[in-house]
């Protein structure tokens, strides 16, 4: 999860984060190179006398920044296009779980198993248990396999809701009546948070997402417990 004063994206955690923080390295680099030759031209216009104005109006210069930004604009493009693909592709998940969006906290359905739902709400902060995280914990986390695929089903019972977990790159909107999709899957365990991104209402700040991912035979052992 984030820290104090953190300026930057949190550790990548799935494969798709780690394709997303590239892409911004990507980019970040090519912004940066660009406004540096930008301030580097004010500074010497501002600076040094035109002594060869016609320059301005030759064809070849016209040419190089038009055909410059087109090349620009594709280094960037093709990168982003592949990650909104390897997003939107599903191909066999291991697990399905659908959640709802409600004023103000999540449910979780386990489609593959039969009578597994549950409700999950923000533990109010007089009732947290010391090393618990404020407005963060909640009183029935969501309990996944790591390193296998999981395919999350997400809508809403009421407003607009939106269900992100920054850490492994998913932010996904939950619309009444519509069913949106994503996938996650986790390279190593541990506790992931997340919150509602969409302004939903008073308690907008008040329905936190909180993933437990564990090994494959922890987790059949918390589903068999559970049913």
């Amino acid at each position: 999860m984030a820290y104090p004063f953190q300026l930057g994206f949190q550790d990548a955690t799935s494969p798709i984060m780690e394709e997303l923080l590239q892409f911004h390295d990507h980019a970040l680099m090519i912004v940066f190179l660009i406004s540096s030759l930008v301030l580097y031209l004010i500074s010497v216009m501002l600076t040094t006398n035109l002594t060869h104005t016609n320059t301005m109006d030759a064809q070849e210069v016209e040419t190089i920044w038009t055909i410059l930004p087109a090349i620009i604009l594709i280094m960037i493009a093709l990168p982003s296009l592949r990650i909104l693909y390897m997003m939107d592709e599903i191909n066999n998940p291991y697990l399905t779980v659908k959640t709802l969006g409600h004023q103000w906290y999540w449910s979780y359905e386990y489609s593959d198993y039969e009578n597994l739902t549950f409700d999950s709400y923000m533990i109010p902060t007089q009732e947290l248990k010391p090393g618990e995280l404020r407005l963060l914990e909640v009183d029935n986390r969501v309990v996944l396999p790591m390193e296998l695929t999981i395919r999350m089903l997400i809508s809403s019972e009421d407003v607009l809701h939106s269900w992100a977990v920054p850490s492994l790159g998913l932010k996904t909107d939950a619309i009444p009546g519509r069913l949106n999709q994503t996938t996650l899957m986790s390279t190593r365990p541990g506790l992931y948070y997340g919150q509602c991104s969409e302004i939903c209402g008073s308690n907008h700040s008040f329905m936190p997402i909180v993933l437990e991912l564990v090994p494959l035979k922890y987790f059949e052992k918390w589903s068999s417990s559970t049913l």
